[in-house]
């Protein structure tokens, strides 16, 4: 019995010490991201505009943007259009990157260095960057477009072309941080693999469908999961560069979030909006997750 006991107390004291070792990252995470999530999922019960007492008026802001408010719906779809025409280039382009980064040859660090450290720079700079060089009368792009006796184009202005402006210009800037991931994957993969299907006779084609594809698909996940999240929270592009407009064909749920705490002060909406989006997201990445689980699960049956 007393041998028992003692070796219930060393395992009490063990996992104090262990306790003891996580105890500043779980305070960490109650006080900065627990309580804040928390206090934001009640906000969304509440009208409020920070000069008077909340009031309690229950699923009254989430009914009134899924059914009352048109604005709430443009953004939605608007934010849709941004994700659908972004991730798949996040991860068609950084695939490409990897592949050529992967291969030796001359000035290959150099060639790494410009693929990636662009997505490492402060997004002010570099939107206001593209600001100037888009602008329709003195903007770079529009310069040289008018020496090549092209027309100018309203590449932020105009409501067909500055969704997709704004696009482009966020796979330029965030491939990067994709192709740094795609890379690591495939330099995991094994060389050997890849000198027995060439003396197979397989072709380059074969060996990337067969061998590169198959090995890297955890990774592709990863990143297009990433890219998803990413995109769908966009609001630094559209902010700094259009500020939702021309005709609120780029205003997003971040976006519309924002005006609606900060600008309306209407603190219960945004609080809504926010909690709208993560359901949104929760949902996507839930089914991106499950359809990508089977297709292993298939790939291993097979």
């Amino acid at each position: 019995m007393a041998a028992q006991t003692g070796v219930l107390r060393r395992g009490l004291s063990a996992n104090l010490k262990a306790y003891m070792f996580i105890l500043p990252y779980l305070a960490f995470f109650s006080v900065f991201i627990l309580a804040p999530l928390i206090y934001g999922f009640y906000l969304s019960f509440v009208e409020w505009d920070l000069f008077t007492d909340p009031e309690w008026v229950g699923l009254k802001n989430y009914k009134q943007l899924l059914y009352d408010d048109n604005r709430f719906t443009v953004t939605a779809k608007n934010t849709v259009t941004f994700v659908a025409e972004t991730v798949p280039l996040l991860i068609i382009v950084p695939l490409i990157f990897a592949l050529i980064l992967n291969r030796p040859f001359r000035g290959r660090t150099w060639a790494f260095v410009a693929f990636v450290s662009i997505s490492f720079l402060p997004s002010v700079p570099i939107l206001w960057m593209w600001g100037w060089m888009l602008e329709t009368q003195s903007g770079m792009i529009n310069y040289y477009l008018d020496a090549l006796g092209l027309a100018k184009q309203a590449w932020l202005s105009d409501p067909g072309k500055a969704m997709w402006t704004l696009s482009l210009i966020t796979v330029w800037w965030t491939s990067g941080f994709n192709t740094i991931l795609l890379l690591a994957g495939l330099q995991d993969i094994p060389s050997e693999l890849y000198e027995a299907a060439e003396v197979d006779g397989a072709s380059r084609l074969s060996r990337f469908r067969f061998i590169t594809l198959p090995l890297l698909r955890d990774k592709l996940v990863l990143v297009g999961a990433l890219a998803f999240i990413g995109s769908f929270k966009m609001f630094d592009q559209a902010y700094i560069l259009t500020n939702g407009g021309p005709m609120g064909r780029t205003r997003t749920l971040t976006l519309y979030l924002y005006d609606s705490g900060f600008r309306d002060f209407r603190i219960g909406k945004a609080a809504a909006i926010s909690w709208l989006m993560f359901a949104m997201m929760f949902v996507f990445v839930a089914i991106y997750t499950y359809l990508n689980w089977r297709g292993m699960r298939r790939q291993a049956d097979t």
